[in-house]
């Protein structure tokens, strides 16, 4: 790795002479082969509760900072205030099949001036888990930041939450570190661990998820010819690198 020096011979960060920032992330419809984000919408609430209340292992608001909601009212509620959010922006997905609505995900911390965003609040309905619309709606979010000129997109989570960890390592996310005691959320402690995708990393990334995603990589049954991972470039999750 090249090393940059100051006159005064301090090691300094690369130049970046052309930067000048990034236009804010739309709050405007993205669409794909398997689903669709629209900006979240009070008519979305009674389906998205609907779709989360399938979930029978009551684990699907474990690690989040919202929820559980007993009743469609509750969740009703939430939405009609998180709809005129800017900063989480929430988008509904809606699978192509059935075009139902069955999970929620959103950027936030986004700062144009130094093109970094995050995305979080992902809440997948069972009917959504493990589907290729699941895997295509992350690849939408990263897709339009980076198509905007993004540097960095992050994904964090509590460092217990092994199944999102495992998501981050799958998506081509790298392990940036652990932030001990970083938040306290529902009366008790959060470490977050931090991951991220940086521009460098995308145009592989991008193809790989275009190639996992193509129509001919599923056969008629919908099961996968290709896993994703073996066509990804793998990962660096070593944050000392």
């Amino acid at each position: 790795m090249t090393q940059h020096k100051n006159p005064q011979g301090q090691p300094i960060g690369a130049p970046v002479p052309e930067w000048t920032g990034c236009a804010p992330i739309p709050r405007t419809p993205m669409q794909g082969r398997y689903c669709d984000l629209v900006p979240l919408d009070a008519a979305h609430s009674a389906d998205l509760f609907a779709a989360f209340d399938a979930d029978t292992t009551g684990t699907l608001w474990t690690y989040m900072p919202v929820g559980p909601f007993a009743t469609a009212q509750d969740y009703a509620a939430w939405v009609a205030t998180a709809q005129h959010s800017k900063d989480p922006l929430f988008f509904t997905i809606i699978a192509k099949d059935g075009r139902r609505p069955v999970g929620v995900a959103s950027f936030l911390r986004m700062d144009p001036a130094n093109g970094v965003a995050e995305v979080g609040f992902i809440t997948f309905a069972p009917a959504l888990q493990r589907t290729p619309a699941a895997t295509e709606a992350m690849y939408l979010m990263m897709k339009r930041a980076f198509d905007l000129g993004y540097r960095r997109y992050e994904w964090k989570c509590d460092a217990l939450n092994a199944p999102s960890r495992k998501a981050a390592a799958r998506l081509g996310f790298s392990y940036d570190g652990l932030f001990r005691q970083a938040t306290v959320y529902k009366g008790r402690n959060r470490d977050t661990a931090w991951f991220s995708i940086l521009d460098k990393d995308w145009p592989a990334l991008d193809q790989a998820f275009q190639l996992w995603l193509a129509a001919e990589n599923f056969g008629p049954d919908g099961r996968q010819r290709q896993r994703f991972g073996d066509l990804a470039p793998q990962p660096n999750n070593n944050p000392n690198d």
